[in-house]
């Protein structure tokens, strides 16, 4: 038995993980997108405006994932949720299509 204290901030260890979503990353992601949402509706940022800001987000990601230690597949499927984010938002930007992710050159 581990006498020391846990929270929810611990590392597990690989045969501890529970199998299935992240709890911690699906509120994280609900939380995110209702805080972009509501920004837009006050009118804090414009649609263009989340739009890139998920955009660099995504960036940030790509450079980042191997100094994380993201396997490829992680590293995807974090770069489809923020692709799809950045979907969802581009239907409104006014008169234009989902712009493609990553930009084509």
């Amino acid at each position: 038995m581990d006498d020391r204290t846990r929270n929810d901030n611990d590392v597990e260890r690989p045969d501890e993980r529970p199998h299935g979503p992240d709890a911690h990353g699906q509120a994280a992601m609900l939380l995110v997108e209702s805080l972009i949402h509501g920004l837009i509706a006050r009118s804090i940022i414009s649609v263009d405006d989340a739009v890139e800001i998920v955009g660099v987000a995504a960036d940030v990601k790509e450079e980042i994932a191997g100094e994380l230690g993201d396997s490829p597949v992680t590293k995807e499927k974090s770069l489809t949720i923020l692709n799809a984010i950045r979907d969802s938002l581009s239907i409104d930007l006014p008169g234009e299509e989902p712009r493609p992710w990553p930009p084509r050159s």
